[in-house]
Formats: C-alpha cells, sequence, structure tokens
C-alpha cells in the first residue's frame, strides 16, 4: 500500500520558532517583509495613492504572519543550530576591552533594541545588567516599546552600552534611521558604546550607502568606530562604536538621498541609506 505523503505546512503559518525552517525560507521571509515595506511606504507617500494596491501589500503582509512572523524568522536565525546571535561578537569585543573585569566599578548598562530573545546576555550577568526590548514582546522579560518613543531627557547619558542588532534596516522611513541614531548618541554616557549589526549588502550592495559613507555619517553623528567585523560573501557586518564629540561637518548631505556608487553586474543593489533626521 503506498504510503500518505502529509501535507507540508508553510514555515510562515507555524507558530513556534523550531529550527526546522531552513536559513534559505527564514532569509526569504525577512526579504519579502523589506520588499512590501519599502513599497507601503511608497504608496502612502505618494500624492495620489491607489488603494487598491495599498490593501494589496497589505493583505500579502498579514498572509505572512505581520511582524510575529518576521521576529520569528529572525529568532530562528538566532538559534544555536545556526550559530547564535550577534550578541556573540559584541560580547566578545567587550572581554578584549577588558571590560569583564571592572566587577567592583558595577555592571555595565546595557540597552539592546529588537531583542527577540530575554537572555542573550546571560553569562555576562556578572557584568552586565541587560534591559532587552522590542516593539512586539515575546517573552514577559522583554520590555514591549518603540526606541524611538523612548523619553530623551529621561534617559539620556544613562546607558553604557545600546546595542541596535538587526534594527536599523528594518525602520521603514529613512529619516527614522537617522534618529534612532540621535537618540542613541544622545542616551548613552559619556564614552558610552554603540554596538550596531546590518546585513552586508545593506553596506556592501548598495546604491546609497558605502562602508565610508558610513563612518563619515557616523563621525558627524559623534561616533568614532572601535571595532568593525564582516567578510567578503558573508551576510552580516558589525561595527563598535564609542560616543564623541562631532565632528561638525555640514549635515547636509546626509538629509537626502545621493548615489553613492555606480554598480554593474553584480544583481540587484540593495536601495538601504542611512538619512540624519533634518
Amino acid at each position: 500500500m503506498p504510503r500518505t505523503r502529509k501535507k507540508k505546512i508553510p514555515v510562515t503559518n507555524t507558530d513556534k520558532a523550531s529550527s526546522s525552517s531552513t536559513p534559505t525560507s527564514s532569509r526569504t521571509v525577512i526579504r519579502r517583509f523589506h520588499v512590501l515595506l519599502k513599497k507601503q511606504r511608497q504608496l502612502k507617500n505618494a500624492p495620489s495613492a491607489n488603494a487598491g494596491s495599498l490593501g494589496e501589500i497589505e493583505r500579502e503582509i498579514d498572509k505572512l504572519g505581520g511582524l510575529a512572523a518576521y521576529q520569528r524568522m529572525s529568532s530562528i536565525g538566532q538559534g544555536t543550530d545556526r550559530g547564535g546571535g550577534s550578541e556573540k561578537v559584541l560580547i566578545q569585543w567587550l572581554i578584549d576591552m577588558g571590560l569583564r573585569k571592572r566587577e567592583t566599578q558595577g555592571k555595565l548598562r546595557l540597552l539592546e533594541v529588537g531583542a527577540l530573545k530575554p537572555d542573550n546576555y546571560r553569562i555576562c550577568v556578572s557584568w552586565i545588567d541587560t534591559t532587552p526590548m522590542d516593539l512586539r514582546s515575546r517573552h514577559p522579560s522583554i520590555l514591549e516599546q518603540d526606541f524611538l518613543l523612548m523619553d530623551e531627557d529621561e534617559n539620556r547619558g544613562k546607558w553604557n552600552i545600546i546595542s541596535l542588532s538587526l534594527v536599523v534596516n528594518f525602520v521603514p522611513e529613512p529619516r527614522d534611521r537617522g534618529r534612532m541614531l540621535c537618540l542613541a548618541h544622545s542616551m548613552l554616557a559619556p564614552d558610552g558604546l554603540l554596538f550596531l549589526a546590518l546585513p552586508l549588502p545593506c553596506v556592501e550592495n548598495s546604491r546609497y550607502l558605502t562602508f565610508d559613507h558610513l563612518q563619515s555619517l557616523m563621525n558627524v553623528l559623534g561616533f568614532t568606530e572601535v571595532q568593525r567585523k564582516w567578510k567578503k560573501g558573508g551576510k552580516m557586518a558589525y561595527w563598535l562604536y564609542r560616543k564623541s564629540e562631532s565632528d561638525h561637518k555640514p549635515l547636509d548631505e546626509y538629509r537626502k538621498k545621493n548615489v553613492c556608487r555606480q554598480v554593474r553586474n553584480i544583481g540587484p543593489l540593495s536601495t538601504h541609506s542611512l538619512v540624519k533626521h533634518a
């Protein structure tokens, strides 16, 4: 008697962040979300918005599972069977800087923006006091909060470290991406550290952002690069910045999209940009 084949269930319809999803399917969902959100933003900002097209996009976003599905796919990517999350990079950099030996000076205050798990820094509990937060909390220990809506005065100079791992690239409006970096600078204590993690194509394969352009922008905003990590053909790029004084260069060139490179024959280009809040 022939065996009955079970009907496959799409990964976007599952409720558990199980590692049974393949890396390819996770990346496909995440990339599709980015495309849909960009189209949604363009239609909403258009002088004569097409209600029909906007409705189709919003229905597809809902069909994919909304923000919950994006978080689930991202959480799967942070599993131990996928090499773990970006916190490993930050922890090692902090250890290399000798910050693990500062127990007598009190714990470092870390704000982890976009946290999908509540215990990413559990091995550092003796020297790091972590506050994980996200737009949509997946755990009671994760603060549900929009970073852009945090009270700047209450948090000014409060944090020793702020982690923006796979956060800035998911903010739909370029202006808000710039505002997020400005808020991080304001909320960091003197000589505080900003950890930034982006998909490598956002920088290596973008018309509007290059490594040099990013470094120049961060200098203008008042950040000095301490560490950088990425490899050719890789998927991620990581930076560690120290809060410093702005280099006081004009900000006009960062307030609008300027083409930084013309690249041919390398496949689709990323349209990612980081734009300073006007």
